[in-house]
């Protein structure tokens, strides 16, 4: 049922941004990967090398840890992220990890950390709004996903971010625009397969989630970010 995604052939919202890097080597490093992330990395940047990482195995398979390069099982409250070298990787992506985090700004400090100069960061999380849609299965109210603990705003993400020295390309509401003109067959695509429309195929309509991107500087920007 994997298959049955836009994730197949609309490039992911989470990587969207990095589509220069597409053609040439990389290292990524996906936080929270899970729901066969490492697979739609690979595709869309097959030159990457791919680093992820989970509290567990979140809805991976062996197709998923076949095209890792490397996997860490890390709970992000409790690691210093020590495993992970500073300035290793061109591409960080943590995409709906900081809403299940009591502390997520001093996860995310830690991860700035993890970023070579020029390359950038990707931030996706549930927005304030969500906490006044409509409830669904499949999370469209932020209180859907009772492993949710708190609420982060786009300025105080980003107010971390600027300390670290980061420059915001990009802040705010999550809209995909294919997404969005997608909505109404990804709901009837989710009728047959489920017995209900799932929440995530409202997401961009309904405004369900913030994203920031950002970028480190340094080396002219040589990735081209």
């Amino acid at each position: 049922m994997r298959w049955l995604t836009t994730d197949r052939w609309l490039i992911p919202p989470r990587l969207a941004p990095f589509r220069r890097l597409r053609r040439r080597p990389s290292d990524l490093l996906d936080v929270g990967c899970g729901n066969h992330s490492a697979v739609f990395a690979k595709r869309w940047y097959p030159r990457c090398r791919y680093t992820g990482v989970n509290r567990d195995n979140y809805n991976n398979d062996a197709a998923d840890f076949a095209v890792m390069d490397r996997f860490l099982q890390l709970d992000l409250e409790t690691s210093d992220l020590h495993e992970l070298p500073d300035e290793a990787f061109d591409v960080v992506v943590c995409a709906h990890v900081l809403e299940h985090l009591e502390d997520g700004l001093a996860v995310l400090r830690r991860l700035c950390r993890k970023l070579r100069a020029g390359g950038g960061l990707y931030l996706e999380f549930p927005s304030a709004r969500s906490l006044g849609l409509p409830s669904a299965r499949g999370s469209l109210h932020f209180c859907d996903d009772p492993t949710h603990v708190r609420v982060y705003t786009v300025a105080e993400v980003c107010n971390l971010l600027l300390e670290e020295s980061l420059v915001i390309r990009r802040a705010g509401r999550r809209r995909n625009w294919p997404h969005v003109a997608l909505t109404p067959a990804l709901a009837a695509g989710s009728l047959p397969r489920h017995g209900w429309v799932g929440g995530g195929c409202l997401w961009d309509v309904a405004g369900f989630a913030d994203s920031v991107w950002a970028v480190k500087p340094g080396e002219a920007g040589r990735l081209g970010l």
